[in-house]
Protein backbone atom coordinates (compact mmCIF):
# COMPACT_ATOMS: atom_id res chain seq x y z
CA UNK A 1 0.00 0.00 0.00
CA UNK A 2 1.31 3.31 -0.99
CA UNK A 3 2.07 6.02 1.55
CA UNK A 4 -0.57 8.50 0.35
CA UNK A 5 -3.22 5.80 0.61
CA UNK A 6 -2.27 5.12 4.20
CA UNK A 7 -2.47 8.84 4.95
CA UNK A 8 -5.90 9.10 3.32
CA UNK A 9 -7.24 6.12 5.25
CA UNK A 10 -5.90 7.56 8.53
CA UNK A 11 -7.40 10.97 7.82
CA UNK A 12 -10.74 9.37 7.00
CA UNK A 13 -10.67 7.40 10.22
CA UNK A 14 -9.94 10.58 12.19
CA UNK A 15 -12.85 12.40 10.49
CA UNK A 16 -15.25 9.54 11.15
CA UNK A 17 -14.14 9.27 14.78
CA UNK A 18 -14.46 13.06 15.23
CA UNK A 19 -17.90 13.05 13.69
CA UNK A 20 -19.05 10.25 15.96
CA UNK A 21 -17.68 12.11 18.98
CA UNK A 22 -19.40 15.39 17.96
CA UNK A 23 -22.68 13.62 17.31
CA UNK A 24 -22.47 11.89 20.69
CA UNK A 25 -21.84 15.22 22.47
CA UNK A 26 -24.59 16.94 20.44
CA UNK A 27 -27.14 14.28 21.31
CA UNK A 28 -26.17 14.35 24.97
CA UNK A 29 -26.60 18.17 25.11
CA UNK A 30 -29.65 18.36 22.88
CA UNK A 31 -32.17 18.17 25.77
CA UNK A 32 -30.09 20.24 28.25
CA UNK A 33 -31.72 23.58 29.17
CA UNK A 34 -29.53 26.51 30.20
CA UNK A 35 -31.00 28.15 33.32
CA UNK A 36 -30.23 30.72 35.96
CA UNK A 37 -30.45 29.69 39.61
CA UNK A 38 -30.71 31.08 43.12
CA UNK A 39 -30.96 29.85 46.68
CA UNK A 40 -33.93 29.71 49.02
CA UNK A 41 -32.95 32.21 51.72
CA UNK A 42 -34.31 33.90 54.81
CA UNK A 43 -35.10 37.60 54.61
CA UNK A 44 -37.23 40.32 56.16
CA UNK A 45 -40.19 40.73 53.84
CA UNK A 46 -42.58 43.65 53.43
CA UNK A 47 -45.69 43.36 51.29
CA UNK A 48 -46.37 46.58 49.38
CA UNK A 49 -49.33 47.75 47.32
CA UNK A 50 -48.41 50.53 44.90
CA UNK A 51 -51.04 52.97 43.64
CA UNK A 52 -51.09 56.37 41.98
CA UNK A 53 -53.33 59.35 42.61
CA UNK A 54 -53.22 63.01 43.55
CA UNK A 55 -52.96 65.36 46.51
CA UNK A 56 -56.30 66.24 48.05
CA UNK A 57 -57.12 68.35 51.11
CA UNK A 58 -59.18 66.48 53.66
CA UNK A 59 -61.59 69.42 53.84
CA UNK A 60 -62.44 71.59 50.85
CA UNK A 61 -65.51 73.34 49.52
CA UNK A 62 -66.64 74.38 46.07
CA UNK A 63 -68.19 77.85 46.11
CA UNK A 64 -71.29 77.69 43.91
CA UNK A 65 -73.55 80.39 42.55
CA UNK A 66 -76.52 81.20 44.80
CA UNK A 67 -78.07 84.13 42.96
CA UNK A 68 -78.17 85.67 39.52
CA UNK A 69 -75.94 88.63 38.75
CA UNK A 70 -72.84 89.99 37.01
CA UNK A 71 -69.47 89.78 38.74
CA UNK A 72 -68.17 93.28 39.48
CA UNK A 73 -65.11 92.44 41.57
CA UNK A 74 -63.03 89.40 42.54
CA UNK A 75 -61.19 90.22 45.76
CA UNK A 76 -58.91 87.15 45.99
CA UNK A 77 -56.38 85.41 43.76
CA UNK A 78 -55.46 81.76 43.44
CA UNK A 79 -53.08 80.79 46.25
CA UNK A 80 -54.37 83.43 48.69
CA UNK A 81 -55.00 82.34 52.27
CA UNK A 82 -58.45 83.27 53.54
CA UNK A 83 -60.30 83.04 56.82
CA UNK A 84 -63.91 82.00 57.25
CA UNK A 85 -66.08 85.04 56.46
CA UNK A 86 -63.53 86.85 54.28
CA UNK A 87 -64.99 88.47 51.13
CA UNK A 88 -64.24 86.55 47.93
CA UNK A 89 -66.13 88.43 45.21
CA UNK A 90 -69.01 90.86 44.59
CA UNK A 91 -71.95 90.78 42.20
CA UNK A 92 -73.87 93.76 40.87
CA UNK A 93 -76.15 94.82 43.77
CA UNK A 94 -78.06 97.96 42.62
CA UNK A 95 -81.44 96.27 42.18
CA UNK A 96 -81.22 94.04 45.31
CA UNK A 97 -80.11 97.06 47.37
CA UNK A 98 -83.04 99.17 46.11
CA UNK A 99 -85.46 96.33 46.87
CA UNK A 100 -84.18 96.17 50.43
CA UNK A 101 -84.60 99.93 50.92
CA UNK A 102 -88.12 99.87 49.46
CA UNK A 103 -89.11 96.97 51.65
CA UNK A 104 -87.64 98.68 54.71
CA UNK A 105 -89.92 101.65 53.97
CA UNK A 106 -92.87 99.27 53.71
CA UNK A 107 -91.98 97.89 57.11
CA UNK A 108 -91.84 101.40 58.58
CA UNK A 109 -95.33 102.05 57.19
CA UNK A 110 -96.55 98.73 58.57
CA UNK A 111 -95.13 99.58 61.98
CA UNK A 112 -96.98 102.93 61.94
CA UNK A 113 -100.21 101.17 60.96
CA UNK A 114 -99.63 98.68 63.73
CA UNK A 115 -99.24 101.47 66.26
CA UNK A 116 -102.47 103.14 65.04
CA UNK A 117 -104.38 99.85 65.21
CA UNK A 118 -103.07 99.22 68.72
CA UNK A 119 -104.15 102.73 69.83
CA UNK A 120 -107.64 102.18 68.40
CA UNK A 121 -107.83 98.85 70.19
CA UNK A 122 -106.80 100.41 73.50
CA UNK A 123 -109.44 103.16 72.97
CA UNK A 124 -112.08 100.53 72.25
CA UNK A 125 -111.13 98.68 75.44
CA UNK A 126 -111.57 101.91 77.42
CA UNK A 127 -114.92 102.60 75.74
CA UNK A 128 -116.18 99.12 76.62
CA UNK A 129 -115.16 99.69 80.23
CA UNK A 130 -116.98 103.02 80.29
CA UNK A 131 -120.11 101.57 78.68
CA UNK A 132 -120.01 98.68 81.14
CA UNK A 133 -119.93 101.18 84.00
CA UNK A 134 -122.83 103.17 82.52
CA UNK A 135 -124.84 99.99 82.04
CA UNK A 136 -124.24 98.90 85.64
CA UNK A 137 -125.45 102.30 86.95
CA UNK A 138 -128.51 102.24 84.69
CA UNK A 139 -129.33 98.69 85.85
CA UNK A 140 -129.16 99.72 89.51
CA UNK A 141 -131.36 102.79 88.84
CA UNK A 142 -133.92 100.66 87.07
CA UNK A 143 -133.96 98.07 89.86
CA UNK A 144 -134.68 100.86 92.38
CA UNK A 145 -137.35 102.28 90.08
CA UNK A 146 -139.05 98.89 89.98
CA UNK A 147 -139.18 98.74 93.79
CA UNK A 148 -140.42 102.32 94.09
CA UNK A 149 -143.03 101.78 91.37
CA UNK A 150 -144.43 98.72 93.18
CA UNK A 151 -144.68 100.80 96.32
CA UNK A 152 -146.37 103.55 94.23
CA UNK A 153 -143.73 106.04 95.25
CA UNK A 154 -142.91 107.12 91.66
CA UNK A 155 -145.02 107.68 88.63
CA UNK A 156 -145.29 105.39 85.63
CA UNK A 157 -143.46 108.02 83.58
CA UNK A 158 -140.38 107.92 85.85
CA UNK A 159 -140.46 104.14 85.79
CA UNK A 160 -140.48 104.05 81.97
CA UNK A 161 -137.69 106.63 81.79
CA UNK A 162 -135.48 104.50 84.06
CA UNK A 163 -136.24 101.43 81.91
CA UNK A 164 -135.30 103.29 78.72
CA UNK A 165 -132.05 104.52 80.25
CA UNK A 166 -131.08 100.94 81.17
CA UNK A 167 -131.92 99.58 77.71
CA UNK A 168 -129.88 102.37 76.11
CA UNK A 169 -126.87 101.54 78.34
CA UNK A 170 -127.08 97.86 77.33
CA UNK A 171 -127.19 98.80 73.65
CA UNK A 172 -124.25 101.17 74.07
CA UNK A 173 -122.23 98.42 75.79
CA UNK A 174 -122.93 95.97 72.95
CA UNK A 175 -121.90 98.60 70.39
CA UNK A 176 -118.67 99.25 72.30
CA UNK A 177 -117.92 95.50 72.40
CA UNK A 178 -118.51 95.27 68.65
CA UNK A 179 -116.16 98.18 68.12
CA UNK A 180 -113.61 96.42 70.33
CA UNK A 181 -113.82 93.28 68.19
CA UNK A 182 -113.35 95.38 65.05
CA UNK A 183 -110.33 97.16 66.56
CA UNK A 184 -108.80 93.83 67.59
CA UNK A 185 -109.23 92.48 64.02
CA UNK A 186 -107.63 95.63 62.62
CA UNK A 187 -104.73 95.30 65.05
CA UNK A 188 -104.25 91.61 64.13
CA UNK A 189 -104.32 92.47 60.43
CA UNK A 190 -101.72 95.20 60.99
CA UNK A 191 -99.53 92.67 62.84
CA UNK A 192 -99.89 90.15 60.01
CA UNK A 193 -99.02 92.82 57.45
CA UNK A 194 -95.94 93.69 59.49
CA UNK A 195 -94.86 90.03 59.71
CA UNK A 196 -95.34 89.64 55.97
CA UNK A 197 -93.31 92.76 55.26
CA UNK A 198 -90.52 91.51 57.51
CA UNK A 199 -90.54 88.14 55.72
CA UNK A 200 -90.25 89.90 52.35
CA UNK A 201 -87.43 92.01 53.77
CA UNK A 202 -85.61 88.86 54.92
CA UNK A 203 -85.91 87.50 51.38
CA UNK A 204 -84.68 90.75 49.85
CA UNK A 205 -81.77 90.92 52.31
CA UNK A 206 -80.86 87.33 51.42
CA UNK A 207 -80.82 88.27 47.74
CA UNK A 208 -78.60 91.24 48.59
CA UNK A 209 -76.36 89.04 50.77
CA UNK A 210 -75.85 86.67 47.86
CA UNK A 211 -74.23 89.47 45.88
CA UNK A 212 -71.26 89.27 48.26
CA UNK A 213 -69.59 85.85 48.49
CA UNK A 214 -67.61 85.02 51.62
CA UNK A 215 -65.23 82.16 52.45
CA UNK A 216 -67.16 79.30 54.11
CA UNK A 217 -63.99 77.80 55.67
CA UNK A 218 -60.38 78.68 56.44
CA UNK A 219 -57.98 77.68 53.67
CA UNK A 220 -56.37 78.73 50.42
CA UNK A 221 -58.04 79.69 47.17
CA UNK A 222 -56.97 76.71 45.10
CA UNK A 223 -58.98 77.44 41.95
CA UNK A 224 -61.00 80.33 40.47
CA UNK A 225 -63.29 79.43 37.58
CA UNK A 226 -64.83 82.85 36.75
CA UNK A 227 -63.77 86.36 35.70
CA UNK A 228 -65.01 89.89 36.28
CA UNK A 229 -67.93 90.66 33.97
CA UNK A 230 -69.23 87.12 33.75
CA UNK A 231 -72.73 86.25 34.92
CA UNK A 232 -73.34 83.97 37.89
CA UNK A 233 -76.33 81.63 37.83
CA UNK A 234 -77.53 79.16 40.45
CA UNK A 235 -77.47 75.53 39.42
CA UNK A 236 -75.40 72.36 39.49
CA UNK A 237 -71.65 72.43 39.93
CA UNK A 238 -70.71 71.63 36.32
CA UNK A 239 -73.03 74.26 34.80
CA UNK A 240 -71.33 77.28 33.28
CA UNK A 241 -71.50 80.26 35.63
CA UNK A 242 -72.51 78.14 38.62
CA UNK A 243 -69.11 76.90 39.83
CA UNK A 244 -67.11 79.90 41.04
CA UNK A 245 -64.04 78.74 42.97
CA UNK A 246 -62.62 76.14 45.37
CA UNK A 247 -61.38 76.81 48.90
CA UNK A 248 -59.06 74.09 50.27
CA UNK A 249 -58.15 73.59 53.91
CA UNK A 250 -54.54 72.40 53.68
CA UNK A 251 -54.10 71.89 57.42
CA UNK A 252 -54.79 68.19 56.82
CA UNK A 253 -53.44 66.90 53.50
CA UNK A 254 -54.36 63.53 52.03
CA UNK A 255 -53.24 61.41 49.11
CA UNK A 256 -56.23 59.99 47.25
CA UNK A 257 -55.14 56.95 45.22
CA UNK A 258 -56.84 54.21 43.24
CA UNK A 259 -55.94 50.64 44.24
CA UNK A 260 -56.46 47.73 41.87
CA UNK A 261 -59.29 45.38 42.80
CA UNK A 262 -56.83 42.48 43.16
CA UNK A 263 -54.96 44.32 45.94
CA UNK A 264 -57.77 46.07 47.82
CA UNK A 265 -58.51 43.16 50.17
CA UNK A 266 -55.10 43.55 51.80
CA UNK A 267 -55.43 47.31 52.42
CA UNK A 268 -56.69 48.29 55.89
CA UNK A 269 -57.08 51.49 57.89
CA UNK A 270 -54.00 52.44 59.88
CA UNK A 271 -51.45 50.85 57.54
CA UNK A 272 -48.36 52.99 56.95
CA UNK A 273 -47.49 54.31 53.51
CA UNK A 274 -44.66 56.12 51.73
CA UNK A 275 -45.86 58.88 49.40
CA UNK A 276 -43.75 60.32 46.58
CA UNK A 277 -45.00 63.55 45.00
CA UNK A 278 -43.93 64.00 41.37
CA UNK A 279 -43.31 67.72 41.83
CA UNK A 280 -40.97 67.03 44.76
CA UNK A 281 -38.53 64.38 43.52
CA UNK A 282 -36.15 62.58 45.88
CA UNK A 283 -38.50 63.22 48.82
CA UNK A 284 -40.67 60.61 50.52
CA UNK A 285 -43.47 61.60 52.90
CA UNK A 286 -44.85 59.31 55.56
CA UNK A 287 -48.56 58.73 55.95
CA UNK A 288 -51.18 56.23 57.02
CA UNK A 289 -54.37 54.87 55.49
CA UNK A 290 -57.47 56.62 56.88
CA UNK A 291 -60.17 55.56 54.42
CA UNK A 292 -60.74 52.50 52.23
CA UNK A 293 -63.50 52.76 49.62
CA UNK A 294 -66.28 50.19 49.57
CA UNK A 295 -67.52 50.83 46.04
CA UNK A 296 -65.60 49.87 42.90
CA UNK A 297 -64.85 52.57 40.32
CA UNK A 298 -64.42 51.84 36.61
CA UNK A 299 -60.85 52.61 35.61
CA UNK A 300 -61.48 54.55 32.40
CA UNK A 301 -64.73 56.38 33.09
CA UNK A 302 -64.43 56.90 36.85
CA UNK A 303 -68.08 55.91 37.33
CA UNK A 304 -69.30 53.73 40.16
CA UNK A 305 -69.47 50.09 39.07
CA UNK A 306 -72.84 49.50 40.77
CA UNK A 307 -74.90 51.80 38.57
CA UNK A 308 -77.45 50.34 36.19
CA UNK A 309 -75.39 51.22 33.10
CA UNK A 310 -72.11 49.79 34.41
CA UNK A 311 -73.19 46.74 36.42
CA UNK A 312 -72.45 44.20 33.67
CA UNK A 313 -69.28 45.69 32.19
CA UNK A 314 -66.06 43.68 32.39
CA UNK A 315 -63.84 46.76 32.57
CA UNK A 316 -61.05 46.82 35.16
CA UNK A 317 -62.04 48.27 38.52
CA UNK A 318 -60.25 50.28 41.19
CA UNK A 319 -61.08 51.29 44.75
CA UNK A 320 -60.47 54.70 46.29
CA UNK A 321 -58.02 54.75 49.22
CA UNK A 322 -57.24 57.89 51.22
CA UNK A 323 -53.84 58.29 52.91
CA UNK A 324 -53.35 61.12 55.40
CA UNK A 325 -49.85 62.63 55.30
CA UNK A 326 -48.23 62.89 58.74
CA UNK A 327 -46.10 65.96 57.97
CA UNK A 328 -47.14 67.50 54.64
CA UNK A 329 -44.78 70.06 53.09
CA UNK A 330 -45.84 73.70 53.22
CA UNK A 331 -45.53 74.04 49.44
CA UNK A 332 -47.91 71.18 48.61
CA UNK A 333 -50.85 72.05 46.36
CA UNK A 334 -54.09 70.21 45.58
CA UNK A 335 -54.02 68.11 42.42
CA UNK A 336 -50.30 67.26 42.43
CA UNK A 337 -49.65 63.75 41.07
CA UNK A 338 -48.19 61.20 43.45
CA UNK A 339 -47.39 57.55 43.99
CA UNK A 340 -48.11 55.75 47.26
CA UNK A 341 -46.56 52.53 48.52
CA UNK A 342 -48.81 51.03 51.19
CA UNK A 343 -47.23 48.48 53.54
CA UNK A 344 -49.93 45.85 53.89
CA UNK A 345 -47.90 43.20 55.76
CA UNK A 346 -44.45 42.72 57.25
CA UNK A 347 -42.59 39.58 58.39
CA UNK A 348 -39.06 39.00 59.60
CA UNK A 349 -36.65 36.13 58.92
CA UNK A 350 -38.93 34.14 56.61
CA UNK A 351 -38.04 31.80 53.73
CA UNK A 352 -38.25 33.63 50.40
CA UNK A 353 -37.73 33.01 46.71
CA UNK A 354 -37.77 35.44 43.76
CA UNK A 355 -41.29 35.90 42.44
CA UNK A 356 -40.22 34.93 38.92
CA UNK A 357 -39.14 31.50 40.19
CA UNK A 358 -42.76 30.43 40.66
CA UNK A 359 -44.48 28.51 37.89
CA UNK A 360 -47.73 26.63 37.52
CA UNK A 361 -48.14 23.11 36.18
CA UNK A 362 -51.23 20.97 35.87
CA UNK A 363 -51.11 17.41 37.08
CA UNK A 364 -51.57 16.31 33.47
CA UNK A 365 -48.46 18.25 32.42
CA UNK A 366 -46.42 16.76 35.28
CA UNK A 367 -47.51 13.28 34.31
CA UNK A 368 -46.62 13.90 30.67
CA UNK A 369 -43.17 15.16 31.69
CA UNK A 370 -42.67 12.09 33.84
CA UNK A 371 -43.66 9.80 30.98
CA UNK A 372 -41.42 11.63 28.51
CA UNK A 373 -44.08 13.34 26.37
CA UNK A 374 -43.62 16.97 25.35
CA UNK A 375 -46.07 19.79 25.89
CA UNK A 376 -45.59 23.47 26.64
CA UNK A 377 -46.34 24.79 30.13
CA UNK A 378 -46.94 28.28 31.49
CA UNK A 379 -45.62 30.60 34.16
CA UNK A 380 -47.83 31.70 37.04
CA UNK A 381 -47.78 35.23 35.60
CA UNK A 382 -48.90 34.05 32.12
CA UNK A 383 -51.73 31.64 32.87
CA UNK A 384 -53.66 30.54 29.77
CA UNK A 385 -57.43 30.89 29.69
CA UNK A 386 -57.67 27.51 27.96
CA UNK A 387 -56.33 25.79 31.11
CA UNK A 388 -58.75 27.46 33.54
CA UNK A 389 -60.78 24.27 33.77
CA UNK A 390 -57.73 22.32 34.93
CA UNK A 391 -56.43 22.24 38.47
CA UNK A 392 -53.07 23.98 38.48
CA UNK A 393 -50.30 23.40 40.98
CA UNK A 394 -48.02 26.26 42.01
CA UNK A 395 -44.41 25.36 42.53
CA UNK A 396 -40.74 25.89 41.72
CA UNK A 397 -38.01 23.89 39.98
CA UNK A 398 -35.34 22.56 42.35
CA UNK A 399 -32.00 21.56 40.77
CA UNK A 400 -30.94 18.11 41.99
CA UNK A 401 -28.17 16.06 40.37
CA UNK A 402 -28.21 18.23 37.24
CA UNK A 403 -31.95 17.91 36.75
CA UNK A 404 -34.83 20.32 37.44
CA UNK A 405 -37.50 18.75 39.64
CA UNK A 406 -40.86 20.50 39.98
CA UNK A 407 -41.81 20.89 43.67
CA UNK A 408 -45.24 22.19 44.80
CA UNK A 409 -44.84 25.32 46.92
CA UNK A 410 -47.12 27.09 49.39
CA UNK A 411 -46.65 30.86 49.61
CA UNK A 412 -47.43 33.72 51.98
CA UNK A 413 -47.03 37.48 51.61
CA UNK A 414 -45.49 39.05 48.50
CA UNK A 415 -42.75 41.67 48.60
CA UNK A 416 -41.39 43.86 45.83
CA UNK A 417 -39.22 41.15 44.22
CA UNK A 418 -39.53 38.16 46.55
CA UNK A 419 -42.37 36.04 47.93
CA UNK A 420 -42.66 34.15 51.21
CA UNK A 421 -42.47 30.34 51.11
CA UNK A 422 -44.54 28.59 53.78
CA UNK A 423 -44.10 25.03 52.55
CA UNK A 424 -42.44 22.82 49.94
CA UNK A 425 -38.91 24.26 49.97
CA UNK A 426 -36.08 24.39 52.49
CA UNK A 427 -33.45 26.97 53.22
CA UNK A 428 -30.49 26.62 50.84
CA UNK A 429 -32.39 24.73 48.09
CA UNK A 430 -31.05 25.55 44.63
CA UNK A 431 -33.96 26.70 42.46
CA UNK A 432 -34.37 27.83 38.88
CA UNK A 433 -35.01 31.59 38.66
CA UNK A 434 -34.76 32.19 34.91
CA UNK A 435 -34.73 32.84 32.18
CA UNK A 436 -38.39 33.53 31.42
CA UNK A 437 -38.10 31.59 28.19
CA UNK A 438 -36.49 28.62 29.94
CA UNK A 439 -39.06 28.54 32.76
CA UNK A 440 -41.94 28.76 30.31
CA UNK A 441 -40.98 25.53 28.60
CA UNK A 442 -39.05 23.72 31.36
CA UNK A 443 -40.31 20.23 32.21
CA UNK A 444 -39.91 18.40 35.46
CA UNK A 445 -36.95 16.04 35.23
CA UNK A 446 -35.23 17.92 32.41
CA UNK A 447 -31.44 18.17 32.44
CA UNK A 448 -30.21 21.68 33.07
CA UNK A 449 -27.03 23.64 32.67
CA UNK A 450 -26.45 26.49 35.12
CA UNK A 451 -25.25 29.81 33.70
CA UNK A 452 -25.50 32.67 36.20
CA UNK A 453 -23.24 35.02 34.26
CA UNK A 454 -24.51 38.51 33.53
CA UNK A 455 -26.36 38.83 30.21
CA UNK A 456 -24.20 40.07 27.36
CA UNK A 457 -24.80 43.66 26.27
CA UNK A 458 -25.41 44.36 22.61
CA UNK A 459 -22.60 46.78 21.76
CA UNK A 460 -24.48 48.20 18.81
CA UNK A 461 -27.41 49.28 20.98
CA UNK A 462 -25.38 50.42 23.98
CA UNK A 463 -23.04 52.68 22.00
Amino acid sequence: MKTWQKIAIGAGAVVVLGGMTWFSVYKSNQDVVTVQTGRVAREDLTSIVTASGEVRPKNYTNVLGEGIGKITDIVVNEGDHVKKGDVLLHLESVQPGADVQAQQASIDAAIAAMKGASANYDSAVATVAQRQSDMNKAMLDWQRSQQLFREQLISKQDYDASKSTYDGAVAALNAAKAQLDSSQASRDQARFNLDQARAVLAHQEDVLRKTTYRAPIDGIVSYIAVRVGENVVPGIQNASGSFLMTISDMSVVTAEVKVDETDITSVKNGQSADVSIDAMPDKVFKGHVTEVGELAILRTSGEAAMTETTANTQEARDFKVVITLDNPPASVRPGLSLTAKIQTAQKQNVLTVPIQALAERTQKELDEAKNGTSENVTLAAAKSDSDNQKTEIQGAFVVRNGKAQFVPVQTGITGVTDIEVTGGLHEGDLIVTGSFKALRSLKSGASVKIDNSAPKTDQSTSS
